[in-house]
C-alpha cells in the first residue's frame, strides 16, 4: 500500500509539471483597425485570440529562440526604430553579417508578401525562418521547440492559445504572427491630412492637429508627375503599393532580388516596396542601407538614378537621373516625410516587451 501510495504520488508530480490546469476557451482578438485602412484579410487556420496574441509577443522577445539564448526577434527590430535594426546589416549570434537591411515591422497584416525577395506568402511562413538561419538565431525550431516546453508558462499558454500539449514551430509562427498583426500604425499627422483631402470625418484629438503650409505643400510635391513623382509606388493610408520595383539603384546587381526567387531576368534588381510610414525613425535605407538618412534618400530620386533594363517604368524621369528637385523643393518633400511619423505606434505597450 505505501508502495502503491509513493508511485501515485510520483505519477501527481509528473502531470502537475506538464501542464497547470488550464482550460481551451480562446477569446476572440478585436484588432484596432483605423477607420480609414481597409479591412484585413486574417488567415482561417489562425484566427486571433487574446491569448494567442499574447503568446506572440512572449515568443517575440524570447531570446530562448536562438542557439546562444543572446537573441530574439525584437533584437533586430527594436520599437524604437519602427520594428526594424538602425544597423546597415543585422549581426547573428555567430557574429556574421546578413547582406539587408532589417524590414520595418509595420502594418504587415496588409501584406501578401515578406521579405525583400518575397519568398514568403504570409506571416507565418516567414516567421520560421530566421531561427534555424546559420546568419540570424541559429537554432533548430526542434531545439527551439524543446526549450519552451520545459517552461510551464509556455506549456500553459500554448495550450490556451490553440489547445494542444505538443506544440511546435507552426504553432510558435502562429502566435508570433498574430502578435504582429496587431502593429498596427494609424496615428500619425499624414493620417489627418490623408482624412482631409479625402472627405473623412475627425476625432476631436484630430480636429485639434495642426497641418502647416510646408508640410501640405511637401505632401502636393509627393504626390505631382512633374514634381517628386513618389505617388507611383507610395500612396493610400497604407503609404505603399504592394508590389517589386527596381528603382534604380545600381546599373548591375550584385544582388537580384526577387530575381534570384524567380530565376526570371526581368525581376533582376526588384525589391519589395516598403512603407513610408514611420520613414523618418527606421532608417538606413533601401534593402542594403545604403543611405543613412533621408536627404540621401531624396537625393537619390532626384539625381542619383541608375537606368537598367528593369529599371520600373513608373520612374519616368530616370533618362535625365531623377526628377531634378531643387533645394526648396528637397525641404519641402522632406517635411512631409516627417508627417508619417506615429510616435504611439512605437511606445504602444501593447507591442513592448514583456519582460
Amino acid at each position: 500500500m505505501i508502495r502503491l501510495l509513493f508511485i501515485l504520488l510520483g505519477l501527481s508530480v509528473v502531470t502537475s509539471c506538464g501542464k497547470e490546469k488550464v482550460g481551451y476557451k480562446p477569446t476572440p482578438y478585436q484588432l484596432n483597425i483605423p477607420s480609414h485602412f481597409p479591412d484585413m484579410n486574417i488567415p482561417a487556420d489562425n484566427p486571433m485570440t487574446l491569448e494567442g496574441v499574447e503568446l506572440g509577443r512572449f515568443l517575440f522577445y524570447d531570446k530562448r529562440l536562438s542557439g546562444n539564448d543572446q537573441m530574439s526577434c525584437g533584437t533586430c527590430h527594436t520599437p524604437n526604430t519602427s520594428f526594424s535594426d538602425s544597423a546597415k546589416y543585422s549581426t547573428g549570434i555567430d557574429g556574421i553579417k546578413g547582406n539587408r537591411n532589417a524590414m520595418a515591422l509595420i502594418n504587415l497584416g496588409w501584406d501578401s508578401f515578406f521579405f525583400w525577395d518575397g519568398r514568403a506568402t504570409s506571416l507565418e511562413q516567414q516567421i520560421l525562418e530566421p531561427v534555424p538561419n546559420p546568419i540570424e538565431m541559429h537554432l533548430s525550431w526542434k531545439e527551439a521547440i524543446s526549450k519552451l516546453k520545459k517552461d510551464t508558462y509556455y506549456r500553459n499558454q500554448f495550450y490556451k492559445a490553440f489547445g494542444v500539449e505538443d506544440f511546435d514551430s507552426t504553432h510558435a509562427a502562429k502566435a508570433i504572427a498574430q502578435f504582429i498583426r496587431t502593429m498596427i500604425s494609424g496615428s500619425s499627422k499624414f493620417d489627418v491630412m490623408y482624412k482631409i483631402e479625402n472627405n473623412k470625418p475627425l476625432s476631436a484629438s484630430e480636429q485639434a492637429v495642426s497641418i502647416e503650409p510646408e508640410e501640405w505643400a511637401g505632401y502636393d510635391l509627393f504626390k505631382s508627375l512633374n514634381g517628386a513623382d513618389c505617388f507611383h509606388c507610395h500612396n493610400g493610408p497604407l503609404m505603399r503599393v504592394s508590389k517589386f520595383s527596381n528603382n534604380g539603384l545600381d546599373f548591375s546587381f550584385l544582388d537580384l532580388g526577387r530575381g534570384a526567387i524567380t530565376n526570371n531576368p526581368n525581376d533582376h534588381g526588384k525589391f519589395k516596396v516598403p512603407t513610408l510610414r514611420n520613414i523618418a525613425l527606421s532608417a538606413p535605407y533601401m534593402h542594403d542601407g545604403r543611405f543613412k538618412n533621408l536627404d540621401e534618400v531624396i537625393e537619390h530620386y532626384s539625381s542619383g538614378i541608375h537606368t537598367s533594363p528593369t529599371i520600373d517604368p513608373l520612374i519616368e524621369f530616370s533618362s535625365q537621373g531623377g526628377v531634378q528637385l531643387d533645394a526648396q523643393e528637397k525641404y519641402l518633400l522632406k517635411r512631409f516625410l516627417m508627417t508619417l511619423t506615429d510616435n504611439s505606434f512605437i511606445i504602444n505597450p501593447d507591442f513592448q516587451d514583456p519582460n
